[in-house]
């Protein structure tokens, strides 16, 4: 493909010429320019999903189903919850489509201001008591529009910091975009625990939880710039230009790398799964179950998320030592021993429950931090950026879409070791995974 044929708007152009990048190469991005960008994407996707999450929790139910029980509304308030990972596949689809047709520059503008949208439009959403039914359907109408525009906001950055990490440390590269989740988780959780602390209960059901919705909002918008500040440069347009990270056509990739997007999709399953585990479920079991204060189990879930950020980054280092594959399974092996008896500290009191959230940030730390994209590698130059994209898509969706909403039925239904029963799938769907593939361990180790 020529460069006067890549796609561009007029945003990647004044990009190009505010940075000094101009279509013969101006300016050269390295791999540490690459990660400030990833860190700072994935910490708005983040808080954006952990904003939604502790709202699913602490107002939805109350708001949007104030009709039923408080377990059956946090039921169904998480089934509206796990809309987004059900619609991200069809913003991949979409968005691919935008991107093969208008450039990498539009694509992402729109699918994060549709982003954004979603989100301050949850701010305005009104109860049950306004509208009847209809916030529910509100809610879940808001819920897709962010599933689309996650979807819809793959931009390939953790990609291209792959492709330009040394080769002996691509372990260590490949945990910096993990960093966003419990960067974002920490930000999150200490500003609904300031309005809780701050207002009234009644004023924070009234107005004090959407304020968190419009910070989300406003972060998009400079995580936006940060983004095309990189993918508007002249060496991610050279990589698109020789394929390296061209949206291809979906069904010709799932045609050519179906197996591949298989593998992928199952491997980070015990991560992913670990995930809402121990930071969606046990607030709303703490929270519906319990006599704590949720002030008090928000500090706790962030500074566990900081055990989180030091595990992430161990396991950068430890990945370039034993290799991926061992630590994914190594970690898939350690989830599996943990769920058969931590998720009962959530009924231990106060020790208990800081126990479980510290040693499963720590073990998540650990898997998650090399979890994504574990298999970019193994595609087809051609089909690495799509089909990165739309593994990703499925791995969030069969691992993580509904485990807040299974964890918490099964727990109350039969206690809290279903729930550790639930974890446990997922760890031995990652073990299983990564035994069958064989090319995993020549690509990763």
């Amino acid at each position: 493909m020529a460069a006067d044929t890549v796609p561009t708007t007029e945003a990647e152009r004044d990009a190009r010429a505010l940075h000094g990048a101009d279509e013969t190469g101006g300016h050269r991005i390295d791999p540490a320019e690459i990660a400030i960008g990833v860190i700072i994407g994935r910490t708005s996707e983040f808080f954006d999903f952990f904003v939604y999450a502790i709202a699913s929790v602490l107002v939805f139910p109350k708001l949007v189903f104030p009709h039923l029980d408080p377990l059956t509304g946090t039921l169904w308030s998480f089934a509206i919850f796990a809309l987004a990972f059900v619609s991200r596949p069809v913003g991949t689809i979409i968005f691919t489509a935008i991107d093969r047709a208008y450039g990498r520059g539009a694509k992402l503008t729109i699918a994060l201001f549709l982003l954004g949208g979603s989100t301050a439009a949850i701010a305005f959403l009104p109860g049950y008591h306004s509208v009847g039914i209809g916030a529910a359907l509100l809610l879940a109408l808001f819920r897709m529009g962010q599933g689309v525009a996650l979807g819809g906001s793959w931009d390939g950055l953790a990609s291209l910091l792959a492709i330009n990490a040394p080769e002996n440390r691509r372990g260590w590269y490949a945990m910096i975009p993990q960093l966003g989740a419990p960067l974002g988780l920490i930000v999150a959780s200490l500003l609904f625990m300031f309005l809780i602390s701050a207002l009234p209960a009644e004023d924070f059901l009234a107005w004090g939880w959407r304020y968190p919705f419009f910070v989300a909002f406003a972060i998009n918008v400079v995580a936006l710039f940060a983004r095309l500040r990189i993918v508007v440069t002249p060496e991610y347009a050279e990589l698109f230009e020789n394929r390296a990270l061209e949206p291809a056509p979906l069904l010709e990739t799932l045609r050519s790398e179906w197996k591949t997007i298989v593998i992928g999709t199952f491997a980070p399953l015990a991560s992913f799964a670990m995930f809402h585990m121990v930071t969606v479920y046990p607030l709303s079991w703490v929270f519906l179950f319990t006599d704590e204060s949720p002030v008090r189990f928000l500090v706790i879930e962030a500074i566990a998320a900081v055990v989180g950020v030091a595990a992430i980054v161990v396991s950068g280092i430890l990945a370039d030592r034993v290799g991926r594959r061992t630590l994914l399974a190594v970690t898939a092996a350690a989830i599996a021993a943990f769920s058969g008896f931590a998720p009962q500290l959530l009924d231990a009191g106060e020790f208990g429950e800081a126990a479980f959230m510290i040693l499963g940030f720590a073990l998540l730390g650990l898997s998650f931090g090399q979890s994504s994209g574990a298999l970019s590698s193994n595609f087809h130059p051609r089909h690495r950026y799509t089909g990165s994209a739309f593994t990703s898509d499925l791995a969030w969706l069969f691992g993580a879409g509904f485990a807040p909403m299974v964890a918490l039925w099964l727990s109350s239904q039969f206690g809290l070791i279903a729930a550790g029963a639930y974890l446990l799938s997922g760890a031995l769907g990652t073990l299983v995974a990564l035994w069958l593939n064989r090319e995993l361990a020549s690509t990763i180790d």
